[in-house]
């Protein structure tokens, strides 16, 4: 139950180049850049709100469009967490939240189960054609959380209940599914092995 639960993963491509260090068990410490402003900001805020540490360094070809660099960190984090659980003995395995900003509100529901399912819901007609900050399209929101659930394992929803500003939506999404990962893969000590009735996640 006290064993390291960190990753250091790197992903080269034609179109990106990823550096990622996670832990777990941090107090949400960040070190990000990713060439993308906002993107760079969405991730602070999972790394403070989930007490997950995050150093990360991505590069790409942003010149054509920020798509590949921020799905491809998506995917080199969603291995990370995974890498980190190991085999997430004692974990407590579900996590929720529900996070306003201002007119926004969210509400993230993650299950550790080792089977990727992701359902995303409620943002506003219009917003994954949004701009935010100039150059972050609303569909990347989606795209995200897409990388994060399929190569983390996880079983995801996510749903907008509210919200007129795509900044405000956009935070909202990411800090609730921080606080919803953080209660999930936190330690519980009276959890004994796997919190599986299959023995296995």
């Amino acid at each position: 139950m006290t064993s390291e639960r960190t990753a250091h993963l790197q992903r080269e491509t034609s179109e990106s180049s990823i550096d990622l260090r996670v832990n777990l068990d941090g107090t949400g410490t960040s070190n990000i850049s990713t060439s993308v402003p906002f993107f760079d900001h969405m991730l602070t805020a999972l790394s403070k709100h989930s007490l997950i540490d995050l150093d990360i360094r991505s590069t790409g070809d942003t010149e054509i469009d920020v798509h590949h660099t921020v799905e491809d960190t998506g995917i080199v984090l969603g291995k990370a967490i995974a890498q980190a659980l190991g085999d997430k003995v004692g974990i407590s395995r579900f996590g929720d939240a529900l996070v306003p900003l201002d007119d926004a509100l969210a509400q993230a529901v993650v299950d550790i189960s080792g089977r990727p399912y992701l359902v995303h819901s409620g943002e506003p007609a219009g917003f994954e054609f949004h701009l935010i900050g100039g150059h972050f399209t609303g569909s990347m929101v989606r795209h995200v959380f897409e990388a994060i659930t399929f190569h983390a394992g996880l079983t995801v929803h996510i749903t907008v209940l509210a919200g007129r500003d795509p900044h405000h939506i956009a935070e909202a999404e990411f800090k609730a599914f921080a606080r919803a990962l953080r209660q999930a893969v936190a330690r519980d000590e009276r959890v004994s092995g796997v919190p599986s009735t299959k023995g296995a996640l």
